[in-house]
């Protein structure tokens, strides 16, 4: 397995489940067979400073449920001690309960999704 690390940082309001989240790319790194060590950062904000990064980095004046911010447009980051550098993965945690309840599943589920998509995303591996 893999050695990834995870940087989760969370507005101190919304409970989310770091075990999980952890779980969920260190699966999806597996099933992508990354070899080496992998570092990447989660941050669980509110609609407010999604939106101010949506302004920022897409030019939209509006909220979203997720945002990836790789480390290296196209090309990896190696860090010295050969860990692969992804970069970071901003998540609206209000954005992602009202997506959970649209599509009737559990917001840990909703959560799980939206970091597999952005860690696709980190990965190079874009969807059509």
């Amino acid at each position: 397995m893999t050695k990834v690390n995870v940087l989760i940082f969370v507005e101190s309001r919304y409970k989310i489940n770091r075990i999980r989240i952890k779980q969920t790319v260190e699966r999806t790194i597996d099933r992508n067979e990354i070899a080496s060590a992998v570092e990447v950062s989660i941050a669980v904000v509110g609609d407010r400073k999604m939106r101010e990064l949506s302004k920022k980095y897409k030019g939209e004046d509006k909220t979203r449920n997720i945002l990836s911010f790789s480390q290296a447009e196209g090309e990896p980051v190696q860090m010295p001690n050969d860990t692969l550098r992804l970069g970071d993965i901003v998540i609206s945690f209000p954005q992602v309960i009202r997506d959970a309840s649209r599509d009737e599943m559990l917001v840990d589920d909703k959560v799980d999704e939206l970091i597999e998509h952005g860690l696709m995303h980190l990965l190079g591996l874009h969807h059509e």
